[in-house]
């Protein structure tokens, strides 16, 4: 990959969309990983005006560091960066109060988590006549649909849904963010503990990529290694799942004849 000229491209998209959108500039949600740590520097490379956000929801303690470190870098690096810090905590906490009991699975509660932030971002975007920028990554938003549908699926733009992980991290090393970002392991912050993208898929994300480029009618999976035959299967099972977030909402057609 032509790291310089992909950045280049990336940045002067963003740069045109938003013109073209008569908008001023983007608002990012920072969460400490590698993918908002790219984005919001493509969104700050711009010129344009970035509103960069860190909202933590009882978040583990690392995630918050790493994202307010992060943004004191942006802001430090690029003049056009406005941080903010939205803690939405007490919000959360009233909200599953709100909720039924039998509605409070950890996993419906892990997406309202995304989804408040959501809400916030496009609050600030909203008021500042601004849009929201995407975090999500090829494989995530094309391959095992690794995101919340209306959380951090919600979003006006995807500056870096046709990359790759591994090219999210090369660009990453090109625009010199943060060592402890690289370092630290993927995770979508949803959850009261540290676990990671790898714990709840059961891949890496390399593991994904591979999958991803060889599944298709023709693959002859007779000559895989054990472990590859594995991948492909949870591969295949989270695209299945999660198709409904990767397609188009289903419309139910009216037939003339019923008109």
């Amino acid at each position: 990959m032509q790291t310089g000229r992909v950045i280049d491209h990336i940045v002067e998209w963003l740069k045109q969309y938003c013109e073209q959108a008569g908008t001023g500039g983007y608002v990012i949600g920072v969460s400490g990983g590698i993918d908002s740590a790219v984005t919001s520097t493509l969104c700050a490379k711009t010129g344009k005006s970035a509103i960069v956000v860190n909202m933590p929801i009882l978040q583990v303690p690392q995630q918050v560091t790493l994202a307010r470190n992060h943004i004191r870098w942006l802001a430090k690096h690029f003049a056009n960066v406005t941080p903010e810090n939205i803690d939405l905590t007490g919000v959360f906490r009233v909200f599953i109060q709100a909720l039924p009991e039998d509605a409070r699975s950890d996993l419906a509660l892990a997406n309202s988590r995304a989804r408040l932030r959501m809400t916030a971002l496009y609050a600030m975007a909203t008021h500042h006549k601004m849009l929201v920028a995407g975090t999500g990554n090829k494989v995530e938003d094309f391959g095992v649909g690794f995101f919340t549908k209306y959380g951090d699926g919600g979003v006006d733009v995807s500056p870096i849904a046709d990359l790759l992980k591994t090219e999210v991290y090369e660009i990453a090393r090109h625009l010199g963010i943060n060592q402890e970002i690289m370092d630290s392991p993927p995770t979508d912050g949803l959850w009261a503990d540290s676990r990671t993208d790898e714990n709840q898929i059961g891949a890496t994300y390399p593991e994904l990529e591979w999958a991803m480029s060889v599944d298709g009618p023709d693959l002859d999976e007779n000559g895989l290694s054990e472990r590859q035959q594995e991948v492909l299967k949870i591969y295949r099972r989270f695209n299945r799942a999660n198709r409904h977030k990767m397609e188009p909402i289903p419309i139910c057609r009216i037939p003339d004849n019923l008109r």
